[in-house]
């Protein structure tokens, strides 16, 4: 299939469109319908006419943005009028949907009087928490926007203009960064004078790059004082006195060019001209004024930038409008001014010198991602975006005085934009909070993992854990140097020269002494095994939990821990489960990890330690046992154990809310609960799911995170005397830091 064909079946298939609507409150019943519509919904009418401002409170105006457009710049294919731009505007909306969870009507409105269109979005402010004006040719876009800004009190944005010059002004601060030049010196040439061109330029001068310093060229050359042919009132602002007539001219040691024209406008010739480690954002879609490779070939010393994706530096609309917009309706602004414009600019640049999480780097094949000159703007699937640009503009339209809804609390409200993003951001935002309350000391045995050094700066940066990090200390250091991470304070002991060893081999000996375990044997496992020594700095409290097996096997993590630090006593043995967070609830799947044929005794254990795991996520529990049998529907001796575990969990917890034998579909169906097994205590609300064995725990919760796109947070290791947890082969650095979290609130437990 052709890349045309596929793109139109990708339209076509199943629901039209790439948009729909859908209903957020319940419409099950007459009853429901009389709220939603009359005589209900007459009630916030009333509201909303004594006090206009309760919209927010009472509809989606305050999440509901308008992306507009007549389709007369339509990408890059021109003015192909209102209704064959409908695609681009959907596209739009489904942007603003999956990166910052606002909902988008688009509107094509087929006139081509700036005038007109002026009036009708005018009257449709009633509608709308913000416009987003888009694809509308220059220079009537300047127009457009000038007008609705004065004459309404909601956001206007056109993006084209100013979505590529934030972005692009982000890339440029940190570039002058680098090569050490201050903005106030700098000679700056904007190829393209509409509306992205003119944007960018006043931009840059609003940043400190001189105005005498900024010559803006266009098809016809230079914008200079006294041109005559082919201007406006936009370009003649940005005229300046000057000698050069071409873009050739005007390159001749120049430190900075913003492209926004067409392919090949930038030739390596002009390129030469440019003044040491020229900066270069060739920002023409699809084919940039020059490529990368063409630039370094003839200026080994440019950094470069495009909107492309196959090359660095990517200047990429979608890292500002979503994150813009939602910091803009989370404070009820009145308008898009240039303090949140500049206020987004900042926090993409000091976005772009953080750690990369491996969630990005997966997202781009691995590659390492690092704060320099091919790294000068965060990526566009980096999920901290919302996370550090909507705060910065909220803030920014509080300090400027164009919030109507000041934010009380920052970072309740982060959380809240981390609780859009996922829910298991939002609860383990709830379990990082205890772990900050009172951090514990977590021993790492795998020290020099780059992985788990990055997850310990960010344990360090937020409060949440004291590291201590085992290995040799220079293997240590230089790897932490070679990160750029600031881990000065952090523990790091080597088992081979650790003055107190002594103390663990002698320990360890008269623990393991009748289990066929030496002196010189024990000496060997303290000084080369990192696990049993981790494992010993628990048992012995030098340190509170530990957590391994990034690059180790299950068993040789966990057998350590079992050997020194042991199971609670009454308990049969440890048990295993995951957290799963789907998009609708968090669930737990237990045994998933240990028990591989369970007895009644051991599935009843699991279930009580499972459900005590679950609070410590403040979910209360309801636990079903599940089997594949419904109370005694079939009878078979696998379904007579799950029924005898059921006895015994009610026996030794009365207080849990658990029932079973029970299938897992009925667990989850209140209808037929309610229908069929009226006297279960669950009610098909099960949030807690005991397998009958390893195997089918195992194989539902890997199934249920591949094929159901639920998140999973584990393995949690439960019933240890002392808490013990084990990292799966392939964690990311954010799974590092959500087990930690895990294993810091079992240490306050202790």
């Amino acid at each position: 299939m052709s890349k045309r064909e596929e793109a139109l079946e990708y339209h076509r298939t199943g629901r039209k469109g790439k948009i729909e609507v859908i209903t957020t409150k319940p419409c099950a019943t007459s009853r429901d319908l009389s709220l939603a519509y009359s005589p209900g919904v007459a009630e916030p009418c009333l509201e909303i006419a004594k006090n206009p401002n309760d919209a927010y409170e009472y509809t989606a105006k305050g999440n509901l943005v308008a992306v507009v457009s007549n389709g007369t710049a339509v990408l890059g294919l021109g003015d192909i009028g209102a209704l064959a731009g409908k695609p681009v505007m959907e596209g739009k909306g489904v942007l603003f949907k999956s990166f910052a969870d606002i909902d988008v009507f688009d509107i094509e409105l087929d006139t081509k009087d700036p005038d007109e269109l002026i009036r009708t979005v005018k009257l449709l402010e009633p509608t709308f928490g913000g416009i987003n004006l888009e694809d509308i040719k220059g220079p009537e876009c300047f127009y457009i926007e000038e007008k609705l800004k004065e004459i309404m009190s909601i956001p206007v944005f056109h993006d084209d203009q100013h979505g590529t010059a934030i972005i692009a002004a982000a890339g440029m601060l940190n570039a002058l960064e680098i090569i050490g030049k201050k903005i106030e010196d700098v000679k700056m040439v904007v190829n393209g004078a509409g509306a992205a061109g003119i944007a960018c330029a006043n931009l840059a001068i609003s940043l400190g790059v001189r105005k005498e310093n900024v010559i803006l060229c266009d098809s016809k050359g230079v914008i200079y004082k006294g041109r005559t042919e082919g201007m406006n009132a936009y370009k003649e602002r940005l005229a300046v006195e000057t000698d050069a007539r071409t873009l050739g001219d005007a390159m001749r040691g120049a430190d900075i060019f913003f492209g926004v024209s067409v392919k090949g406008a930038l030739t390596p010739e002009m390129l030469k001209t440019m003044a040491e480690d020229p900066i270069v954002f060739a920002m023409a879609n699809p084919d940039p004024e020059i490529t990368p490779p063409e630039a370094k070939a003839v200026r080994p010393d440019v950094i470069i930038g495009t909107g492309r994706s196959d090359y660095p530096n990517q200047v990429n609309n979608v890292l500002c409008f979503p994150f813009l917009f939602r910091g803009a309706l989370d404070t009820h602004a009145s308008a898009i001014n240039e303090e949140m414009k500049m206020a987004a600019v900042k926090a993409l640049a000091n976005l772009a010198k953080l750690d990369v999480p491996d969630s990005v780097r997966r997202a781009y094949g691995g590659e390492n991602i690092k704060f320099g000159r091919e790294y000068l703007i965060p990526k566009p699937f980096d999920p901290r975006v919302l996370l550090h640009v909507a705060p910065a503009v909220a803030q920014a339209a509080m300090d400027s005085g164009v919030a109507r809804r000041p934010i009380k609390n920052m970072e309740k409200y982060i959380e809240g934009l981390e609780a859009r993003q996922a829910r298991s951001k939002q609860v383990m935002r709830t379990l990082i909070n205890k772990a900050k309350a009172n951090p514990k000391r977590i021993v790492f045995p795998e020290g020099e993992e780059e992985k788990i050094l990055r997850a310990c700066q960010i344990l360090v940066d937020e409060g949440i854990a004291r590291p201590i990090l085992l290995g040799d200390e220079k293997e240590i250091r230089a790897k932490i140097e070679e990160l750029n991470l600031d881990l000065n304070g952090v523990q790091i002991i080597d088992p081979m020269t650790y003055e107190e060893r002594g103390k663990y081999i002698d320990t360890l000996f008269k623990m393991r002494q009748r289990k066929g375990i030496t002196r010189a044997e024990a000496k060997r496992l303290i000084k080369k095994s990192r696990n049993y020594f981790g494992a010993m700095m628990v048992h012995l409290g030098d340190a509170d939990t530990l957590l391994s097996g990034i690059d180790h096997h299950y068993p040789e993590t966990i057998r350590p821990a079992l050997e020194i630090i042991g199971k609670k006593d009454g308990l049969s043995k440890v048990h295993g489960a995951y957290m799963m967070v789907t998009k609708k609830e968090v669930v737990f799947f237990a045994d998933t990890t240990v028990t591989i044929e369970p007895t009644p005794e051991e599935l009843a254990e699991t279930a009580i330690l499972t459900a005590e795991k679950a609070r410590h996520f403040d979910i209360e529990p309801r636990v079903a046992m599940l089997s594949f049998s419904n109370f005694g529907s079939a009878k078979h001796p696998l379904t007579l154990k799950v029924k005898k575990a059921t006895a015994l969990v009610k026996e030794w917890a009365p207080e849990l809310t658990v029932d079973g034998e029970i299938q897992a579909n009925v667990a989850l169906d209140p209808e037929l609960v309610a229908n069929q097994y009226p006297f279960s205590t669950l009610k098909g609300n099960a949030n807690v799911f005991i397998f009958p064995d390893l195997q089918s725990g195992n194989i539902s919760y890997k199934l249920l995170h591949k094929l159901g796109g639920a998140e999973q947070i584990g393995p949690i290791l439960m019933g240890m005397k002392k808490p013990v947890h084990v990292l799966q082969r392939g964690d990311a650095v954010a799974d590092i830091v959500n087990m930690a979290a895990v294993a810091v609130v079992d240490a306050q437990g202790q």
